[in-house]
C-alpha cells in the first residue's frame, strides 16, 4: 500500500481535500469522493452549514489589536458567528468551566497557566479567573499556582484546579462566586493565604495535570502530560490515572472542604496487557485490554514507570463520553505527538466497565476491566490534538489543535460500520493569528453555544490588564440542535 492518504483510516474524513490524491490511471477516487460527500452533509450531521476548506494563512505580525472585531481573530465555518466575552482574560488562557452548571451558567471559570512569578507590584501572578457573562467582567480567584491547566466542576459544587508541572498539585476550591485575591503562598507544603475555601489535594497524584474526569460519586481520571523519554533517554511517557476515594460521594453538596471526597483514597495506574489471560505489557501495548495498578499519590511517575504503567505521549485534555451506555464510563483524551517527528496526534478512549474497582497486586488484575482504543488518528493538516469537549445532543467531539494558527474540527461519534472510529471529522474554525492557540473550548448544555479562548497572542498592541498580559474569550454561537 502506497501513498500518503493510505496511512489513514480510511473512514477518517477531511473537508477540502487536501490529502487526497487521484487514483492509478483516472480510476475514481473513493476517499476524496467520500470526504466531499461529509461536506455536503455537514447541515445534517454537524449543525451548521459548510465547514472551512483550509486553515487561515500564516500571519507575518502581531494580529490582536484593541479595535478590532470578534470575527477577525477566527475563520468559521458558514453559519456561524464570534462575539467577545472578554478581552482581559489572564495570558495564557487555557481551560475552562461553565458555572454553576452548563444549563445555567452566569460565570465562567477559567484557568491562566503562567509561571509562578512575582509581579512588579508584589503580587503573584493570576492562576484561577471568574468572568461574569452578562458583563465581561473578570476577577481573580487564585494566584500562585505554577502553570494553572486543568480545571472542573465536581458533583458536591467544589472546583478543582490542578498545575501543567512535574511537580504540579491539584486543588479544590470552596466558594468560587464569593472567592476573591486568594494565594498560594508556599506550592511544596500547599499553604494557601484562605485555608477554608482552598486546599491542595495531597490523596491525589503528583503529575502534570490537564486532562481530568470527574465522575458522580468522586472517582476521578486523569491524564500526565508527559512526553517519552522525559526522565530517561528510553522513559516512558505520560500515564493514565485512577483516583477511587476512600469513601465514595452519595450526593448532595458540601459545605465544608474537609468533607469531600478528595481527602482520602488510593491511585492507579493504567497498563496495557497484551494477553487477556495474564500480564503481559511493554512497548507495544498502548491499545487493547487493561487494567489498573497501585501507585503512591507523591510517586505517582515514578511508581508508573517501575511498575510498568502504560506510557502515552503527551496525554492532555480528558472528557467523559455522554453518549457511552455502558457499563461503566468511556472516557477520551487527546495524545499530542510531535508533527515534526511525524507523530500527528491520535484521540483514544478507554471503557473501563468497573469505576470502583481497585487493585490489590498484578495478580488480581485478571479478568481485564478496561479496554483502551484509538478513535481518531491525526495526519499532516489535522495535528497536535489538545483541548476537546464532546457537544450536547448530537455526541461530536470537537478538538483543539496544540499549534500556531491552530484548527478546530467536529468529529462525528462511531457509526455502525467496523471500525470504531469516528465516522469522519471537518474543519470548523481557524485562528487567524500565527502567533495564538484555540484552548478551553466548551459547550452549554443545549450545543448551541461554545466558549473558545485566542490563548498567548503576541500583545504588542495591547495594553497590559491589572498589571498582566492578557487574552481574548470568544463566544462562538449558530450550532443547530442535533439529537442522535
Amino acid at each position: 500500500m502506497s501513498g500518503k492518504h493510505r496511512l489513514l483510516p480510511a473512514i477518517f474524513l477531511l473537508a477540502g481535500g487536501q490529502l487526497a490524491r487521484a487514483g492509478e490511471q483516472g480510476a475514481p477516487d473513493f476517499g476524496l469522493e467520500t470526504e466531499q460527500r461529509l461536506a455536503r452533509q455537514t447541515p445534517a450531521l454537524f449543525g451548521f452549514a459548510k465547514p472551512l476548506e483550509t486553515s487561515a494563512p500564516v500571519s507575518h505580525d502581531a494580529l490582536r489589536l484593541s479595535d478590532q472585531a470578534a470575527g477577525e481573530q477566527i475563520r468559521l465555518a458558514s453559519g456561524l458567528s464570534a462575539a467577545y466575552v472578554t478581552r482581559q482574560a489572564g495570558d495564557p488562557a487555557d481551560q475552562m468551566v461553565l458555572w454553576p452548571s452548563e444549563a445555567d451558567a452566569t460565570h465562567l471559570l477559567i484557568c491562566v497557566e503562567s509561571n509562578r512569578q512575582t509581579l512588579a507590584d508584589g503580587r503573584l501572578n493570576p492562576s484561577v479567573q471568574r468572568i461574569e457573562l452578562k458583563t465581561g467582567r473578570v476577577d481573580t480567584l487564585l494566584r500562585g499556582l505554577d502553570g494553572c491547566d486543568a480545571i472542573r466542576r465536581t458533583a458536591w459544587g467544589t472546583l478543582l484546579v490542578g498545575e501543567e508541572k512535574p511537580d504540579g498539585g491539584l486543588y479544590e476550591i470552596l466558594d468560587p462566586l464569593q472567592l476573591t485575591e486568594a494565594a498560594v503562598r508556599e506550592r511544596a507544603a500547599g499553604r494557601v493565604g484562605d485555608p477554608a475555601r482552598v486546599v491542595k489535594r495531597t490523596a491525589l497524584p503528583v503529575l502534570e495535570w490537564e486532562g481530568v474526569v470527574v465522575l458522580e460519586d468522586g472517582i476521578l481520571y486523569a491524564g500526565d502530560e508527559q512526553r517519552p523519554g522525559t526522565t530517561r533517554t528510553d522513559g516512558h511517557g505520560g500515564a493514565i490515572y485512577k483516583f477511587i476515594p476512600a469513601r465514595l460521594w452519595r450526593g448532595g453538596t458540601v459545605g465544608r472542604l474537609e468533607d469531600s471526597p478528595l481527602t482520602a483514597g488510593t491511585v492507579q495506574a493504567l497498563r496495557v496487557s497484551c494477553k487477556v489471560d495474564r500480564e503481559l505489557h511493554g512497548q507495544g501495548c498502548e491499545v487493547g485490554n487493561a487494567n489498573w495498578i497501585p501507585v503512591r499519590a507523591e510517586h505517582a511517575r515514578e511508581d508508573a514507570d517501575r511498575f510498568g504503567a502504560t506510557g502515552y505521549y503527551r496525554p492532555e485534555d480528558m472528557a467523559r463520553d455522554p453518549r457511552f451506555s455502558g457499563p461503566g464510563v468511556r472516557v477520551c483524551w487527546s495524545n499530542t505527538g510531535d508533527p515534526e517527528a511525524g507523530h500527528h496526534g491520535e484521540i483514544l478512549c478507554a471503557e473501563d466497565s468497573h469505576p470502583e474497582l481497585g487493585v490489590g497486586d498484578a495478580a488480581s488484575a485478571f479478568p481485564p476491566t478496561v479496554m483502551v482504543r484509538r478513535f481518531i488518528v491525526g495526519d499532516p493538516e489535522f495535528d497536535a490534538f489538545d483541548n476537546l469537549d464532546f457537544q450536547p445532543g448530537s455526541g461530536n467531539l470537537y478538538v483543539l489543535e496544540d499549534r500556531p494558527n491552530g484548527d478546530v474540527y467536529a468529529c462525528l461519534p462511531d457509526g455502525r460500520d467496523r471500525d470504531l472510529k469516528s465516522d469522519g471529522c471537518v474543519r470548523l474554525a481557524s485562528l487567524t493569528d500565527s502567533s495564538a492557540e484555540p484552548s478551553g473550548l466548551i459547550f452549554t448544555a443545549d450545543g448551541r453555544t461554545a466558549y473558545l479562548a485566542v490563548s498567548h497572542s503576541r500583545d504588542g498592541y495591547m495594553a497590559f490588564t491589572d498589571g498582566f498580559p492578557s487574552d481574548d474569550i470568544l463566544k462562538i454561537t449558530g450550532f443547530k440542535p442535533l439529537r442522535r
